[in-house]
């Protein structure tokens, strides 16, 4: 009872809560919007819910998915390192991407592709700055359909880390656009060019998705690969890797992006990685 004698107003249910937020976007002029809108909300509130989320606790993902944004820059993607240590990013790949049975394998972008790639001619190399560390491995292969037709004129925008384990942009020291160029197959769809044996490299790991690692016992060290996306007219583009069979960490790659069709032999400086797109429905 109020001190005036009227009764207390019911306090809103959880449920009741839920129901009016949801309820404020039933006016969305975008249903694809409002749709993933509202899920969002439903989830978030469930997670909220289950867990039993403390003030300090919510405070504490604020801040850190501040710090998140503030750490993202042109050459830096913090957000999607964080979506591609929780999985979302390759789960991301799986759904929009679903290999067809003798297709290549999807896998994640991930935070360093870099838009504008010099092209390069068929069996030129990647590497601007060499180093002594190097192991020069030639990639070649040809990219066909599921028919099994050649893909003439298909593009491959591939990039790798240096020797060091560095990508270009995270290392003052490398010119730009090293490890990186993009090869358009010939009239048979085949592609070559040299770059390095890829190393095992860390992922960043002095930001908050790092933390998060680290704060549940996970390590940040992905296994060597080359990244590689592989695009033509009337295909669905392909973002996929190729991994050394010899590298660490192929079983527990931190963001989860290993698969064994992607997995190649690269010992005696050669790789061989023949690509199949799948036409666009």
């Amino acid at each position: 009872m109020t001190s005036s004698g009227e009764p207390l107003a019911d306090p809103h249910s959880i449920e009741e809560h839920l129901a009016e937020v949801l309820s404020r976007y039933d006016g969305s002029p975008d249903p694809r919007l409002a749709e993933i809108t509202t899920a969002a909300i439903r989830h978030l509130h469930a997670f909220v819910t289950e867990v039993g989320l403390t003030r300090d606790e919510w405070w504490a993902g604020i801040e850190a998915l501040t710090a998140i944004g503030q750490l993202c820059g042109p050459t830096r993607q913090e957000f999607v390192l964080l979506s591609d240590t929780l999985g979302v990013s390759m789960l991301v790949e799986m759904i929009n991407h679903r290999a067809v049975v003798g297709a290549t394998e999807p896998t994640v972008v991930g935070p360093f592709h870099v838009a504008g790639a010099p092209e390069r001619e068929l069996g030129a190399t990647i590497v601007v700055d060499p180093t002594p560390d190097d192991e020069p491995v030639v990639f070649s292969g040809t990219v066909r359909d599921t028919s099994g037709q050649p893909v003439a004129g298909a593009r491959l925008d591939v990039w790798s880390t240096a020797a060091n384990g560095s990508y270009d942009v995270q290392d003052p020291g490398q010119t730009a656009m090293n490890m990186r160029g993009v090869f358009t197959a010939d009239d048979q769809g085949r592609y070559e060019f040299t770059g390095v044996r890829p190393v095992a490299y860390p992922i960043p790991g002095d930001g908050p998705a790092g933390a998060l690692l680290f704060a549940n016992g996970r390590h940040n060290v992905r296994p060597g690969h080359l990244h590689m996306v592989v695009s033509a007219p009337g295909y669905q583009t392909l973002v996929t890797h190729v991994f050394d069979r010899a590298s660490e960490h192929l079983d527990d790659d931190p963001v989860f992006g290993v698969r064994s069709s992607l997995v190649r032999d690269m010992s005696d400086g050669r790789c061989r990685f023949d690509v199949v797109v799948q036409p666009i429905d």
